[in-house]
């Protein structure tokens, strides 16, 4: 039941956001047009739940009837600080996405009406804790953009069809859902802009089923942590996950992450506030991980769940100082400049607890490549900080056909062997692309319960000695580990002799009673 719920939740989705796509058509590019849908899905957002928070506390404490959205701007004002206090923002009733919508269609200056509402909800936040949860968060959302239309006669009436269309979609209480509908949104809308958005759409969101799988297997044995955190955040699906995965209360101190790409970094913050992280329990930051790390004095991690961006360039050895920076320093070598994966691994470590789990999506190349690369699996493999490899299958991921792999990181573990396990046939087509299924006795559950037994399974799982991986020369392919399955058919070689000299002698007889029926016929 809970699948069929969720097929036709996500389908309404689609189809209000296909529906919003078709009356933009050729006004706005699919590209722009992505981030305009989520930011007015947000401002929707945000003007519900502040809503629904204050006429909660009204009706509970007696004031039957009461609406947040029917009161007048004045008598709001009273409640601006306490709502800054414990929501982060503020908005008056006359700004709420509701009362914009009612006077949208007739609004000539409706551009600059929205200009004015985004502003002042961004400044409700300054000089309080969270003025940078809320810094910039509506800079892509420009509603004076040519990319909206010529005019503003034009701009104002796609704004109008964007507005109706997001009030449209029955998005219901977020957090009742029983798909990610933001987060959803977002990877349909990527799909739908493919062709527009290339590599660089791709690189921001990691499938929720991948997600899923590696939000498990990061938690593991765990109830409760102490920080979850992703050093490529992206729009921040795996934090989410871990949310979703544990409950966000047992999430003690919160979840953190960094984000180089600047409109990411927007949906990410966007994206916690739409799954009710309150701003005190987030803390997102806007800079190049690897270089520029933003959480020092926040490590170390319990949880660590990344899908970092395979083989990017970075500065490696060309900067004299990063061989000294305490994350890269104790594997003796860097990353090389082409290929930064392994930076993103040492970096993961170097932040996680005694007792924690990371869990990251990597190039399949770093698992089996020499020079610079071998010689840090090897301080890995040496110092036993490699739980588990898991081979995913092929085709998983929006905008590349690569089969990756997940690299399970812990630094305390029960013995020094790693487990191999082979999942690249745990999969479902749908389309062209692969799925990982989840649910009873799904994908995700077999690789899971292979993760936590650790034990040999043939063709699927295998626990290898330290000493193995070292005959093997630090070689982490899983194929090199976990035999596939030989599922050819086994011939037998002397039974199909014995039919092709049968076949040989029919033939012959045959042969010899047709020259002998042409032999009547000429004769």
């Amino acid at each position: 039941m809970a699948d069929i719920r969720k097929d036709q939740e996500r389908d309404e989705l689609h189809r209000a956001i296909w529906a919003i796509a078709d009356g933009l058509r050729g006004s706005v590019d699919g590209w722009d047009f992505k981030s305009y849908v989520l930011g007015m899905m947000f401002y929707r957002y945000i003007s519900e739940n502040l809503t629904n928070y204050i006429n909660e506390g009204e009706i509970e404490a007696g004031n039957e009837g009461f609406d947040y959205a029917l009161l007048s701007d004045e008598d709001a004002e009273q409640a601006r600080e306490d709502m800054v206090k414990t929501k982060g923002f503020f908005i008056l009733p006359s700004e709420l996405f509701c009362n914009l919508r009612k006077k949208a269609a007739g609004d000539e200056n409706l551009n600059m009406t929205l200009e004015t509402i985004f502003k002042n909800i961004e400044d409700s936040a300054k000089g309080s804790e969270s003025e940078d949860n809320f810094a910039g968060l509506f800079d892509d959302i420009d509603v004076n953009s040519n990319k909206l239309g010529a005019t503003v006669a034009k701009r104002n009436a796609n704004l109008v069809k964007l507005i109706e269309g997001v009030a449209d979609m029955k998005l219901g209480n977020y957090k009742d859902n029983s798909i990610d509908a933001f987060g959803d949104a977002y990877e349909y809308l990527m799909s739908m802009y493919a062709s527009n958005a290339g590599k660089s759409g791709g690189e921001f969101f990691t499938p929720q089923e991948v997600s899923e799988l590696l939000t498990h297997i990061a938690v593991v044995g765990k109830s409760e942590v102490n920080k979850v955190y992703d050093p490529a955040c992206g729009s921040g699906s795996l934090l989410l996950k871990a949310a979703k995965i544990l409950g966000k209360d047992n999430v003690r101190q919160g979840f953190y992450g960094q984000e180089i790409n600047l409109t990411t970094y927007n949906l990410c913050r966007i994206n916690m506030f739409l799954h009710d992280i309150d701003y005190d329990k987030f803390d997102i930051a806007h800079e190049d991980t690897l270089m520029n790390p933003q959480h020092w004095d926040d490590e170390p991690f319990e949880v660590i769940v990344s899908n970092p961006p395979y083989s990017i360039k970075w500065e490696g050895d060309d900067n004299p100082v990063l061989i000294n920076d305490p994350r890269f320093s104790p594997a003796g070598v860097l990353a090389p400049k082409s290929k930064a994966d392994l930076a993103f691994i040492m970096h993961s470590l170097a932040w996680l607890a005694t007792n924690g789990t990371a869990a990251i999506v990597c190039f399949p190349g770093i698992m089996y490549r020499g020079g610079a690369e071998k010689k840090i699996r090897q301080y890995l493999i040496d110092n036993n900080f490699i739980d588990c490899i898991i081979q995913l299958p092929s085709n998983l991921f929006f905008g590349t056909s690569i089969a990756t792999c997940i690299m399970v990181l812990k630094r305390s573990k029960a013995d020094n062997s790693v487990l191999f396990i082979d999942a690249s046939n745990e999969c479902v087509k749908v389309t062209n692309n692969n799925k990982l299924t989840d649910g009873p006795d799904g994908n995700i559950e077999h690789i899971v319960n292979a993760f936590v037994a650790r034990a040999d399974k043939k063709h699927f799982a295998r626990c290898v000695p330290y000493e193995e991986i070292v005959e093997q020369d630090y070689n982490l392919s899983v194929s090199s580990y976990v035999e596939q399955e030989d599922t050819r058919e086994e011939i037998d070689i002397a039974k199909l002799n014995k039919e092709i000299e049968e076949i040989v002698a029919r033939e012959q007889v045959l042969r010899a009673e047709i020259a002998k029926i042409i032999a009547e016929l000429e004769g």
